[in-house]
């Protein structure tokens, strides 16, 4: 008796330690985890706890029966069904990434709500009977949940089950995986120079046709336009091409250049792809069919890294290991009656490249706000208020809200920050170092900018 007594208690002891010790790591993940603001605490409640480590065995084969198997064999059965009740009961909020990947996909009513009743179990939350993924999507994300040990893999197998192309280039690197998404198109894969050829994708548009102003019959004075110089070189890229396009590549005052337009940001961007290291083959930048909190994802068809679309930064594949940025030239939004008066050498887009199309996103799908998850916003300004965007010399990022610095700039008031001064162009805005150098601003709504770039300031009021 006594030695099961003995027994008994050393048990007991055991275990309470391990309960310690497990009590002690739930503390440790939760005060590794970046804190929380009041205003995400309020929109979204209190974080659930995030355990850290390994998962047991038992999850790790639910995750694959669940989130691999459909995708490789006959689809969502009974079996997968089992698999997500013992994800549901896991007690790790890290898994819901994988529930909403899944989400993204699925048709099916029935397996939807299964997938809600799992995700509303690990975070505690409740849904509404619409926009369930997009749902658990902002909570993740404003939440700052980690994602699970082997996400990267599952994730793979769900995407790649819709888009094959999508396997060269979900790799690790300076990305983080868990906040992209699906765009609801294909991914652009044609070759340099071949797209006159038909997709089923976001067609980019290489060495487009241009005509003079005095030729471009087609456009309105008050339609927008995307301004670029180089070299003394001016061209107009219409919004109505680059709805239709979101991706240019082309040449202009002797450089190369791709040009991305993010209708869900409204942030055209050009960039130099040429004049890189040795060995680097020009960067042919394409759709990618991904979004990262509600800005297009994309790559170069050469090489297949994916870049940051608002920096420039290849973050993985091969020129992410050759460590390339690519140099913004500024892109200054302006409508086509001033630019052309200012720019009357202006060269245009033909009418042809809009395919026949005449969208207008930001007034029509656009304009309630984002469509897709994007998690907490900053709240200093309203998600789709234009800025200017620029980066100072030393790093600092800088918004400047464009209503404000037009009717400044148009008084003759100095607008600046930093080594930073900003000038009116046909109407629209860049920015200039003190010497007049362009530095590579755009124009972009706020909750895009302030996203990718965190520690911005923000003018007025910086």
């Amino acid at each position: 008796m006594s030695i099961n007594r003995s027994i008994k208690q050393q048990l007991l002891t055991v275990a309470f330690i391990l309960a310690t010790t497990l009590a002690s790591q739930q503390a440790i993940a939760q005060d590794s985890l970046p804190a929380l603001s009041e205003s995400v605490i309020k929109r979204f409640g209190e974080r659930p706890a995030v355990p850290t480590g390994e998962l047991s065995q038992e999850v790790a084969d639910a995750l694959q029966t669940a989130f691999v198997a459909p995708v490789t064999t006959s689809g969502w059965g009974e079996e997968q069904a089992e698999a997500l009740q013992k994800i549901a009961k896991s007690e790790d909020p890290r898994l819901v990434w994988m529930i909403s990947d899944l989400m993204r996909f699925i048709r099916s009513r029935n397996v939807m709500e299964s997938l809600a009743d799992a995700s509303g179990e690990l975070l505690g939350i409740d849904y509404p009977t619409n926009n369930i993924w997009g749902r658990t999507t902002d909570h993740l994300i404003a939440w700052k949940i980690p994602e699970p040990p082997n996400y990267l893999p599952i994730k793979k197998a769900i995407f790649t089950s819709v888009e094959p192309q999508w396997e060269k280039i979900f790799n690790e690197g300076n990305i983080n995986w868990t906040h992209v998404s699906w765009g609801g198109v294909l991914i652009d894969s044609r070759p340099f120079d071949e797209t006159d050829e038909l997709c089923n994708c976001i067609p980019a548009a290489d060495n487009p046709e241009v005509i003079s102003a005095a030729e471009a019959k087609w456009l309105d004075d008050d339609d927008v336009v995307f301004g670029v110089e180089i070299n003394g070189e001016y061209r107009a890229y219409p919004r109505q091409i680059m709805e239709v396009r979101e991706m240019v590549n082309d040449t202009l005052g002797g450089r190369d250049i791709g040009m991305p337009y993010c209708t869900l940001c409204g942030a055209a961007q050009a960039y130099f792809t040429d004049e890189l290291p040795e060995g680097v083959e020009r960067p042919v930048l394409r759709t990618s069919g991904l979004l990262i909190r509600s800005n297009k994802v994309m790559y170069d068809v050469n090489s297949w890294s994916v870049f940051d679309t608002f920096t420039g930064e290849a973050v993985t594949g091969p020129l992410a290991d050759r460590g390339i940025k690519l140099k913004q030239a500024s892109v200054v939004t302006a409508e086509w009656g001033d630019w052309k008066k200012a720019h009357p050498e202006t060269t245009v887009l033909v009418e042809a490249l809009a395919l026949g199309r005449d969208f207008d996103f930001r007034n029509g799908r656009d304009a309630d706000g984002p469509i897709f998850p994007v998690g907490d916003v900053d709240a200093r300004l309203p998600v789709h208020e234009d800025v200017i965007g620029v980066i100072a010399d030393d790093g600092q990022p800088y918004a400047f809200l464009r209503t404000a610095a037009v009717a400044a700039l148009t008084k003759g008031e100095g607008v600046g920050a930093g080594n930073i001064k900003l000038v009116l162009d046909a109407g629209g805005v860049r920015a200039t170092d003190a010497d007049g150098n362009d530095v590579g601003s755009h124009q972009a709504f706020w909750f895009a900018w302030s996203q990718f770039h965190p520690s911005t300031e923000l003018w007025p009021g910086i």
